[in-house]
């Protein structure tokens, strides 16, 4: 397994020490693995775990390194030891659903109370998603590379859940799918003016401007409004579609439709409030909004608010999945909508992201060839692995949501 680049990869090479909180963490793992259905090999020939030969794998390769990453943040290390090796695993959803489904429990709660308050890292203040700090935290990661994107997207460019029809499983349908539903959803036909928050490359924009509505789209990505609004005017629908780079706490005007796919998540807590007033304040009488969110239960909501883990320090930086109580909370509070309808599409994102997994692993030397290094191979890996794993155990779930006055 090759040294992460130190200057790409700051820190990640050296092994936390802390040896006795390393003790604590290998017994705590044991402990949580006893009864899952995985088999945890261990270098040595040690297994750990309850599946028997069927059941997925986890190699560890270096356990005591393992074991200190684990003890120094149980909450990034577990994902820290994979991108350098310490650990792997043929099939990493597989391995990590059983982790996913029992996450409540796996560590005491005692225990995970006094992690949070003594162990584990809390959010850099330049993560907080102000106006300044939702850029830059948007700018390291949908402006990693538009080519990195579409080697693994299907051609719909769509980067949330699809909503797969009975029987089929075709990606570029289920998003199409899922487009149109959150699209009927907000009302939007002929003549609708809508704005979207949240352009990524433009896909739901051009199937809007389709239905003959007009469109405006808000993103603050420059590498996504510029291969959107090359796409748009490929689709020919440029005369009806305004990409604007500007923070939704920026948009002016009013509209008959409103959609926001998967954006909440980039919001951040303190700022779901502002959001909900915005598309109070931006919504025409009498107007719809669609909104597609990923969600998780209430209650992990309430204990993880200030947890900052894995997924917030390499992937998305100040984001928080909300949960559909959370939502209703947030708009009862600061806005004049409510949920009409509501679907949920979990099953689906999971299938989604086997497919986004499948494709980057498969098109890895094209993603090599854009300057990407093994260290980000695994990073990647494990990220869409991880998501769809929380997806498969009911961990995570994805609504679209239909809001009205």
């Amino acid at each position: 397994m090759p040294r992460p680049n130190e200057g790409v990869w700051p820190g990640l090479a050296a092994v936390p020490g802390a040896p006795i909180k390393a003790r604590v963490a290998e017994a705590l793992f044991r402990r949580a693995v006893r009864a899952l259905p995985v088999r945890v090999e261990l270098a040595g020939g040690e297994v750990l775990g309850a599946g028997d030969a069927t059941a997925p794998v986890m190699r560890i390769a270096r356990p005591a390194a393992f074991f200190r990453r684990l003890g120094n943040d149980s909450k990034i290390g577990f994902g820290e030891a994979y991108m350098v090796g310490d650990w792997t695993a043929e099939d990493l959803p597989s391995v990590l659903t059983p982790f996913a489904a029992t996450l409540a429990t796996l560590v005491p709660p005692v225990l995970q109370r006094l992690a949070r308050r003594w162990v584990e890292a809390r959010q850099p203040v330049e993560e907080l998603n102000s106006v300044e700090g939702a850029r830059e935290n948007i700018h390291r990661h949908y402006d990693l590379s538009n080519e990195l994107f579409a080697l693994f997207l299907d051609e719909t460019m769509s980067y949330s859940s699809g909503w797969f029809a009975s029987g089929s499983d075709d990606l570029v349908g289920a998003q199409e799918r899922k487009i149109d539903a959150v699209l009927d959803l907000a009302g939007v036909t002929a003549g609708t003016h809508v704005l979207e928050i949240g352009t990524g490359w433009g896909g739901l924009a051009i199937r809007a401007a389709q239905r003959g509505a007009r469109v405006t789209t808000l993103t603050i990505s420059a590498e996504q409004a510029s291969l959107a609004q090359r796409r748009i005017v490929e689709a020919g629908v440029a005369d009806r579609v305004q990409v604007l780079l500007r923070d939704y706490r920026e948009a002016r005007g009013s509209y008959d439709a409103v959609v926001s796919v998967e954006m909440i998540e980039a919001v951040g807590e303190r700022y779901w409030p502002t959001y909900y007033a915005t598309l109070d304040r931006l919504l025409k009488p009498g107007g719809r909004v669609g909104l597609q969110a990923s969600t998780m239960p209430d209650d992990r909501l309430r204990v993880s608010r200030n947890d900052y883990t894995w997924i917030h320090k390499y992937v998305f930086p100040g984001g928080r999945i909300p949960s559909t109580e959370a939502i209703e909370r947030g708009l009862a509070g600061h806005s004049s909508l409510r949920i009409a309808e509501r679907r949920s599409l979990g099953a689906d994102y999971a299938r989604t992201l086997h497919h986004w997994r499948a494709r980057f692993l498969s098109r890895w030397a094209e993603v090599r060839g854009l300057g990407f290094d093994e260290t980000f191979r695994r990073m990647w890996e494990f990220y869409l692995g991880y998501c769809e794993a929380g997806f498969r155990a009911g961990h995570l779930d994805v609504h679209q949501l239909c809001l009205t006055r």
